[in-house]
């Protein structure tokens, strides 16, 4: 997989939903820790039911679900079920390596803290510099 900023081109996941995985042996009563990021994050559900924290206020959420978390607000996802609570993200820009995929919360942490889990670096630029370099153009043209 590539860490080069994305193409200015539709990406198109057909299905999606049905084919991340609903079957897990972790997340099972956990949780992923109180949060802030700098970034826009959404979350589907594909398994289980849980608490979602949001900027205080709870949903309960459940396998189907997406929550949409703007970026400088706190959040926290619980398990609240006896199975796993299973979920994928997108940040946008970019939070973590593309290739990620964490079993555990404490895999997670651990992973960041090694420096092993960074957002490309093209991601964690201003749009002013991703403008001069050419990467992000405001009229929408590109070559």
């Amino acid at each position: 997989m590539s860490t080069n900023p994305p193409k200015h081109e539709m990406q198109y996941f057909p299905n999606m939903i049905n084919a991340l995985p609903s079957k897990s042996g972790e997340f099972l009563g956990g949780d992923i820790g109180d949060e802030v990021h700098t970034v826009d994050q959404a979350l589907t559900f594909t398994s289980g039911v849980g608490k979602a924290t949001i900027a205080g206020k709870d949903q309960d959420v459940k396998a189907g679900d997406l929550m949409v978390v703007p970026a400088g607000t706190q959040h926290q996802f619980v398990n609240t079920g006896p199975t796993p609570l299973i979920l994928y993200t997108i940040y946008s820009p970019a939070e973590h390596d593309s290739r990620t995929v964490h079993q555990t919360k404490e895999e997670g942490d651990e992973e960041e803290e090694a420096g092993k889990d960074e957002a490309p670096e093209w991601s964690r630029k201003s749009q002013a510099d991703n403008e001069k370099a050419g990467l992000v153009r405001t009229d929408g043209k590109y070559d």
